[in-house]
This record gives C-alpha cells, sequence and structure tokens, in this order.
C-alpha cells in the first residue's frame, strides 16, 4: 500500500505549490522511492483546455492526451516521470462522474451528497494511483485554504489521514509569511489563521514551509511552530532562490525535509542522491557563455502562457552550459512596426503555438525576417502553420495565403481544418491530442537531432498543412521533414538552404527536462550559439 504526501496552501494563491511538490518529488526519487504526482483543482471546469492563458497560463499535455494544469508540467521536468490523466482531476470532472453515476441509477435511488459521495470520488481519484511499485503518492490541493469549493478536496484527504493511520500520511502545509516593510517586519499572523482554517477541519500539519523573500530568524520560526503546532525542526523556510527554481529541491534538503518525510512515513533512508542535480545547477549558475533567443508570441507578457517553452529553452542552454537570456516580442508590435530591426538583435527565433487570428501577421513577419535573415528558427504547432503561410506567400509566390482558421474565404488555404475536425461541436477534450508517432526524413536536422526515424511526440491542434498544397510546396523547395506514419499528415518542417530552421505541428517542450533536454531545443540553442560566434 502507498503512503500519501498531502500538499495544501493557505493566505494567498501562486505560492509556488506546484514547485514545492516537485521539489519533495526529486528528493524522494534521490532517495530511490517510487513516486506518483497528482494535482487535484477545486475549479468547475472539466479540465484546463478551454481556459484563458491569461487566466490559467499553459495548457500542459500529458503523453495519454489529456490537457491538464501546468504543474504538471513541473513534476515531469524536475521528476523526469511522464503523468497522465490520472495525474489532474477538477471539481467538474468529479461531480461530472459523480452525476453520471446518478443518472444510471449506481446509488440505488440514494440521495447524492458532498459527503460521503463526492468525498469518496475524490479518494478514488486519489487512490487510483496505488499501484504494487509505487512507495508515495504525493497529492496537491489546488487553491487556497479557505476557499469554498475546496472544502470537498480537504474533507477527502481527512479522511484517508483517518482510514489508512496517520504514520502513512503527512500534510505538508505552504503558507506565506509577509515582510510589511513599513513596519521592518515579517508577520506571522495569516500563517496562523491559515493553519487555524486547517485544524478547524481536522487537519494537523506536520510541516510548514514558509514562503518568504526575507529571511526568517529563529525566533520568527519557533513563533510560528508555537502557534501553529508543529515542531521547530519542521518549519522549512522557503525563501525566493537566487537563479532558478531548480534550487528549491537543494534548498528543502538541505534544512532536512527529505529526513522528516522518511522518518515520519517510516520509510528505509537512503542517503540522497543529487549529484547529477547540482552539476546541473552548477551549469545554470556559471555558464560558460550567453546567447539571446527572441519569443514572438501573442501572450509574450506572461510567464506563465509559455511557461515550458521558456523553461524548454533554458534545458537547451544547459545541453551547452550556456546560459540563455529570452527576448519577449509581443507579435502585435511587428505587425505595427515597432522597432523591426529587434529580430535582428537576437540569436534565435521562437514561435510558439497559440489559437485565433491576433498577432499571427505579426509571426509570419518574424519568420519571413528569421529565413531571410539566415536566423536560426524553431516554430512549434501554430508557428510552424505560420512558417508554411510565409513560405507559401513569399517563396511560392501564393499571394495572400492564409489558414481557414484566420480567413475561411482565402483563395490559398495552405493550412486547413483536418477532416476528422469537421464534425465536431464542443470545444472542450475535441482536439487531436497526446502522443502520436512521427516518421523523420533522412538526413534533415530533426533526423540528425533525434537520431532515429521514428518519434514520439505529443499533439495538441486542429489545423494541418493542407494535402492540397504538399506537392507545391515541396517544389518550391519546403522540406516536409516530418510526417505520420501515412505520409499524409505533415508533422514537421525545415528550410534546405538555411543554418537551422526547424518547425513542428507537436509540443517538443513538453517532453523537455533539465537533466534531459529536448533535442531539438538542445540543437535550435546549439545554432543560436554558432551564430553568436561562441565556442559551445
Amino acid at each position: 500500500m502507498a503512503k500519501y504526501i498531502f500538499i495544501t496552501g493557505g493566505v494567498v494563491s501562486s505560492l509556488g505549490k506546484g514547485l514545492t511538490a516537485a521539489s519533495i518529488g526529486r528528493l524522494l526519487i534521490s532517495r530511490g522511492l517510487s513516486i506518483r504526482m497528482q494535482k487535484l483543482d477545486p475549479y468547475l471546469n472539466v479540465d484546463p483546455g478551454t481556459m484563458s492563458p491569461f487566466q490559467h497560463g499553459e495548457v500542459f499535455v500529458t503523453e495519454d492526451g489529456a490537457e491538464t494544469d501546468l504543474d504538471l508540467g513541473h513534476y515531469e521536468r524536475f521528476t523526469g516521470q511522464e503523468t497522465s490523466r490520472k495525474s489532474n482531476f477538477t471539481a467538474g470532472r468529479i461531480y461530472w462522474e459523480v452525476l453520471k453515476k446518478e443518472r444510471r441509477g449506481d446509488y440505488l435511488g440514494g440521495t447524492v451528497q458532498m459527503i460521503p459521495h463526492i468525498t469518496d470520488e475524490i479518494k478514488a481519484c486519489i487512490r487510483g494511483l496505488d499501484e504494487d511499485d509505487v512507495d508515495v503518492i504525493l497529492c496537491e490541493i489546488g487553491g487556497t485554504v479557505g476557499d469554498i469549493e475546496g472544502l470537498t478536496f480537504l474533507e477527502a484527504i481527512r479522511q484517508i489521514g483517518l482510514e489508512d493511520g496517520r504514520e502513512n500520511v503527512m500534510y505538508v502545509h505552504l503558507t506565506y509569511v509577509p515582510f510589511i516593510k513599513a513596519a521592518g517586519e515579517v508577520k506571522t499572523k495569516p500563517s496562523q489563521q491559515s493553519v487555524a482554517k486547517l485544524r478547524e477541519i481536522g487537519i494537523l500539519p506536520d510541516v510548514l514551509i514558509c514562503r518568504t523573500e526575507v529571511d526568517l530568524h529563529d525566533d520568527v520560526c519557533k513563533k510560528l511552530s508555537l502557534f501553529c503546532n508543529v515542531p521547530r525542526h519542521a518549519v522549512i523556510v522557503e525563501k525566493d532562490v537566487t537563479h532558478s527554481v531548480y534550487e528549491l529541491p537543494v534548498v528543502l534538503s538541505e534544512q532536512g525535509l527529505d529526513d522528516l518525510i522518511m522518518v515520519h512515513l517510516r520509510l528505509a533512508r537512503p542517503p540522497a542522491k543529487l549529484d547529477a542535480w547540482r552539476d546541473m545547477l552548477d551549469r545554470l549558475i556559471q555558464p560558460k557563455g550567453r546567447v539571446k533567443i527572441g519569443v514572438v508570441g501573442k501572450y509574450s507578457e506572461l510567464q506563465d502562457a509559455y511557461k515550458s517553452i521558456f523553461e524548454s529553452i533554458q534545458h537547451g542552454g544547459l545541453a551547452h552550459a550556456f546560459g540563455v537570456d529570452v527576448v519577449k516580442i509581443p507579435a502585435e508590435e511587428l505587425e505595427d512596426g515597432t522597432d523591426p530591426d529587434r529580430l535582428l538583435q537576437v540569436d534565435g527565433v521562437l514561435v510558439p503555438g497559440g489559437f485565433g487570428g491576433r498577432g499571427v501577421e505579426g509571426k509570419i513577419e518574424a519568420i519571413r525576417m528569421a529565413r531571410e535573415q539566415g536566423i536560426p528558427f524553431l516554430g512549434i504547432c501554430l508557428g510552424m502553420q505560420c512558417a508554411v503561410i510565409e513560405y507559401a506567400r513569399d517563396v511560392c509566390g501564393l499571394e495572400n495565403a492564409q489558414s481557414t482558421e484566420f480567413d475561411k474565404d482565402t483563395a490559398h488555404p495552405v493550412i486547413g481544418l483536418m477532416e476528422e475536425q469537421g464534425p465536431v461541436v464542443d470545444l472542450g477534450g475535441s482536439m487531436r491530442l497526446g502522443a502520436s508517432p512521427v516518421h523523420l526524413k533522412s538526413g534533415t536536422n530533426m533526423e540528425k537531432a533525434y537520431g532515429s526515424k521514428v518519434i514520439h511526440e505529443r499533439h495538441r491542434h486542429r489545423y494541418e498543412v493542407n494535402p492540397a498544397y504538399h506537392e507545391q510546396l515541396q517544389a518550391c523547395g519546403l522540406v516536409f521533414a516530418g510526417t505520420n506514419e501515412a505520409g499524409d499528415r505533415i508533422e514537421a518542417v525545415e528550410v534546405a538552404d538555411h543554418p537551422w530552421f526547424v518547425a513542428t505541428q507537436f509540443h517538443p517542450e513538453f517532453k523537455s527536462q533539465p537533466l534531459d533536454p529536448h533535442p531539438l531545443f538542445r540543437d535550435f540553442i546549439g545554432a543560436a550559439i554558432q551564430r553568436a560566434g561562441v565556442q559551445s
């Protein structure tokens, strides 16, 4: 039977519960344990797939095609383990399943209630990760203690502690300890109130992790220990890290958090093996050089909207022991002519995915400049579709070529809706999702990067390169570097007479990790280093 660690948050949202949970996962793996990770989100959407990036950040796609919370990206990057559709449940999905059971008559005419029916469904989802080879299940509860929509989730994890025994269940509470500049002191009262809320429903935290922007002196930690009923040695300080979030596992380990977990859960305690992680941090903190990568996006002002993209770019730099400075370029500014030469000041250009027509012409302009000026280029999803549109217009001479997503009446629909998407009405969970095999063309940059003829990558799209234009595009020199097995769906394109120009319909950023950088990001950054004229 697996043991459980539940991570809750208090005071404010966006504290970094996902990063903390992922860091704990990294520490347990370093101890030789087998783990599974899960995020429970109390909002009523069935999944994040239809949510705006402005509200929710990126949608992370798992290997098995689930549209999930971005924290699952942290889990995979820190632990090196794949997540799945079992790794993310929302209140909407929970209620959906319970109501379907009620409609089928599964409850035999009984009154369906929050307790026990909703809480039982939540527990079933948590326990669904328990397998013979799993030592610990880490489960993060989204939102903040005190949110009304989160009460059933907190009640469910309280019940698991009762049912499985406290020696098999550990509660970790992440709280915020603010520094009041005018008073010149930190305040513990919000954390006290947060823990009090937990205690009201019967959850007593075993560990208190304190997010802070300043150092917390021992007297503050002792006060938190006393008023929150947590042993002093279990009050962990999580101050903002200096260089990278990847420092966090080491910060927590140096305060003995992994030892605390091992003792509480009565697990064997082999020494932690963090040598590879520390080596990665050394390369990140003391790089041999730096390059600039321009990211031309629709949501460039939002860090979380392209979370996996930005992380993967850094991973690409790590592969060469180089640091990467990301220059965020709003696509719309390239449409209105704002500072048109800014792309000449970067060493590589990346155009990420997105939906809708806003900023598309700016993306196309960025791709034209990268192609004509020999700037290393990586396009992803919509970025590939824009690359095909640009090539069709400026090389093939197909004036005003466009995607039917943006102009249904275009004279040259080089990008069109996939045939199987025609009958689709519902937006949620209805795209082409998850991993599919991609067959690579010999001699391409794609094949050189992967060192393989067949790869598996994750997708999230409705539109594709229109088969009616395949022959014309190839005749004009566009290389179809990757296709599906049948060869009738284009998965990747390249421009041959260019230092490095690759665009993919799939999302390589979802599979990149700091200890295992994705080959496309590795080679993209390598090409940028060469353009910058520095030695890798």
